[in-house]
């Protein structure tokens, strides 16, 4: 909820994780019907990502919902199931 992101400085405590990480793993299986869901914090965490130019993989391909272009704009790696292929 709002309140306990709030409580807990949640949004600037994963901020401060990923610049202290050389990428980010996204799991985007499908979730409330919809085929390789990304949510609005992963997206908020993958622009993390993208404005400390960290790399960020994708465990499956790029969803199709209304903010894709800028999940393209990103660039990720799409690994497509095959965790070697992080390495």
């Amino acid at each position: 909820s709002a309140h306990n992101k709030i409580k807990h400085d949640s949004i600037r405590g994963y901020f401060h994780k990923i610049q202290d990480s050389d990428a980010i793993f996204v799991y985007n299986p499908t979730k409330n019907g919809i085929k390789n869901y990304i949510g609005g914090n992963t997206f908020l965490e993958m622009g993390f990502s993208h404005i400390l130019e960290k790399s960020i993989f994708l465990y499956n391909p790029i969803p199709d919902l209304s903010y894709r272009d800028e999940m393209l704009a990103m660039q990720p790696r799409i690994i497509n199931r095959d965790l070697t292929a992080i390495i």
